[in-house]
């Protein structure tokens, strides 16, 4: 095994370094639960980089969503170029879950477009884990739902060595066991094909492939190539052939469970029978006896998972086995930005719950299709060997459970947390209109957060008629021309920018001196603690930066907020003077700082249309529709999620795929 070594043009800076020692010490000492409490801007992702090289133990990050999991897979990559940084999110371009709406007596079929390429990359995360324990995994909650047994899939592969007397036909039976399909004319990715004495195989969680060479029986040559140019990449002493997909069994194991099946079949139709549901009870059957069926003659069939229980031996409430069954007994736990992803984590199986109990009491599936289920929070947190909260905002609860919260309150550039002033919402309007003037006159921007949709309609009407240069963002503002307004911003197009949530806009912005929160005192998510303090963060990007609440009492969210923001002010400011620090904004020209960042996002959607891209074959006219389908989904992804600048990179895309068919294409 390689040890983790992070690589990187700088060291620990700022309180990154205590951080890191503190953390990476209750790992070692066997902590079950830490917490690292950061605020914006201090370099949270590189402190968790450092503790994985001080603790050199197998790692699972989890975040929230896809984008995210993205951008920190990137970054995992680059600090651990020579170690296995593995990608594990949903692989669907497109899911619609099967259910039954019984209120309007509609059945919903599952619906799904699968992306190759991060089906691909989930099993390269799997087979990382059986062979080596230099592995980062950055995962969504996707990795709480259940996969095939750890044990079966490591006795489900096929070896080769070299130098050994090898059944070639043999070979290919074990093959197709796995689940690779044979085509002697197209090599293609979970494919293999014979040519004489050739035998060639396309795993499905490689990029390679591998040439297998035989004298009659024997393997002469072992080697690894590039399927497209042909070259020889490696020579190989043996080969280990993992599964082409997640959920494999052994014929003999399905062979073994369709007697269960039957039996439990035969339960509950007698059940339907006996309550007088005859229509439940036909349904079920017809369904049933199809998919054993197939069970019995190919050894899988379409919705497969709803059995995974019985074929895995699991008996009724039983976990599936998922990702975290895969790493060893010690490994570490990060869960980032945790006051969203516990939350989430723990939301999960109700909701599957709540539908699959539909398709199951109106005869649609078995009853053990409820074990095809997403892990329960208790479960997951039984899974869990030690584990690091990371979040500049974490829930009582998971500061409760830590045995130490760690502080990173210092950020490496200097930068302090703005001031905050608390004013009466009389006058308000006269108050923010002096305060946009200042800065406006010192070439600064401002953001003005309100509760309502209306109330930004009217406020921007309010300052427009005062001659000044004002926009709003809401949820019917087209969404692929938002980031041109965040742009337009930091380029001084118009001053001011009115929104009710501005705290998911993925780009910084460092002009921004000021912000006035409308209706502070209400009560709410949109003004709570978490959401006060993530707002407040918004004007620590600048070193006058300075916030306004605007509101008739005092609640407890903005005592609490204030009180949070103060403190970590005045430790700032005490390292700063400690150390001779004056922090200054970052002084760029805009030219520059956008280009920067669109550099960010551009690497972020290119990433995204590759993996896309590399599933589709644009001049076989049925997968190019089939890849513009999937780029408008990644595409209306990331607008939901508020990232428009990769949203507008794959639209741009899919405009170029589009020309191509046409014969404009420059």
């Amino acid at each position: 095994m390689r040890p983790f070594k992070v690589i990187a043009p700088f060291e620990p800076a700022g309180d990154q370094g205590q951080a890191i020692e503190k953390l990476a010490a209750g790992v070692l000492a066997g902590d079950k639960y830490q917490t690292l409490k950061g605020v914006t801007g201090s370099g949270k992702t590189f402190t968790m980089a450092k503790i994985i090289e001080a603790t050199q133990l197998p790692t699972i990050i989890v975040s929230h969503n896809k984008t995210l999991a993205a951008q920190l897979y990137r970054e995992f990559k680059s600090f651990f170029p020579d170690n296995a940084v593995e990608y594990f999110v949903s692989y669907y371009d497109y899911y619609q879950p099967e259910a039954y709406v019984a209120s309007r007596d509609l059945y919903i079929e599952k619906d799904a477009s699968i992306n190759d390429e991060i089906e691909r990359m989930r099993l390269s995360a799997t087979r990382s884990l059986m062979e080596r324990r230099d592995v980062i995994i950055v995962a969504t909650v996707s990795c709480i739902y259940g996969l095939a047994t750890p044990e079966l899939y490591r006795e489900m592969t096929a070896n080769v060595a070299l130098g050994e007397v090898l059944d070639a036909d043999k070979l290919m039976r074990r093959l197709v066991e796995l689940q690779y399909e044979r085509n002697d004319a197209v090599l293609d990715r979970g494919r293999f094909r014979r040519r004489g004495d050739v035998l060639e195989v396309y795993p499905a969680y490689l990029e390679e492939a591998y040439r297998i060479e035989m004298d009659w029986d024997r393997v002469e040559r072992i080697r690894r190539y590039d399927p497209i140019s042909g070259a020889t990449l490696e020579e190989l002493d043996k080969a280990v052939i993992y599964p082409a997909k997640q959920f494999v069994m052994p014929a003999e194991t399905i062979r073994g469970t369709i007697d269960q099946l039957k039996k439990e079949l035969e339960e509950r139709y007698e059940f339907f029978q006996s309550t007088g549901k005859f229509l439940e009870a036909e349904r079920l059957k017809t369904r049933t006896e199809y998919d054993i069926e197939m069970l019995t003659e190919m050894g899988y069939c379409p919705g497969i998972e709803n059995y995974s229980a019985p074929l895995s031996g699991r008996k009724p409430g039983d976990p599936p086995d998922t990702l975290f069954d895969y790493f060893p007994e010690d490994h570490l736990t990060f869960i980032d930005e945790s006051h969203v992803t516990v939350s989430q984590i723990g939301a999960m199986y109700a909701g599957d719950r709540s539908r699959k109990t539909n398709l199951v009491d109106y005869g649609f599936r078995l009853p053990c299709a409820l074990d095809n289920r997403p892990l329960r929070y208790d479960e997951f947190v039984h899974r869990l060997d030690r584990t690091i909260y990371v979040s500049a905002t974490p829930s009582k609860i998971e500061a409760e459970n830590s045995t130490r919260v760690v502080e990173q309150l210092i950020r490496p550039t200097g930068l302090l947390d703005p001031e905050i002033d608390v004013r009466p919402s009389e006058g308000q309007m006269e108050d923010i209109y002096g305060e946009v003037r200042r800065r406006i006159e010192l070439g600064e921007r401002s953001l003005v957060l309100t509760l309502t949709k209306k109330m930004a309609e009217d406020l921007t009407d309010y300052l427009t008629g005062l001659g000044l240069k004002v926009r709003y963002i809401h949820s019917e503002v087209e969404t692929i021309e938002r980031v041109e307004i965040l742009t337009q911003l930091r380029q001084g197009v118009f001053d001011i920018l009115v929104g009710i949530n501005l705290l998911r806009e993925g780009i910084d912005l460092p002009e921004v001196s000021f912000i006035a929160i409308l209706d502070a005192d209400k009560i709410g998510f949109l003004r709570s603690v978490t959401s006060l303090v993530q707002i407040i963060g918004r004007a620590a990007r600048n070193s006058a930066g300075k916030v306004v609440m605007y509101a008739d009492r005092m609640s407890d969210a903005m005592k609490e907020a204030i009180g949070e923001t103060e403190r970590r002010r005045a430790a700032q400011t005490a390292y700063n003077q400690a150390h001779g620090i004056t922090p200054t904004t970052v002084k760029k020209a805009i030219a520059d700082i956008l280009e920067r960042h669109a550099e960010e996002n551009r690497e972020a959607a290119e990433t995204s249309i590759e993996v896309l891209k590399k599933s589709y074959n644009v001049l076989v006219p049925a997968q190019k529709k089939q890849l513009l389908k999937a780029l408008e989904a990644e595409m209306l992804e990331h607008a939901k999620n508020l990232e428009f600048e990769q949203a507008a990179a794959i639209r741009d895309e899919i405009e170029r795929i589009k020309k191509l068919s046409s014969g404009v294409e420059d």
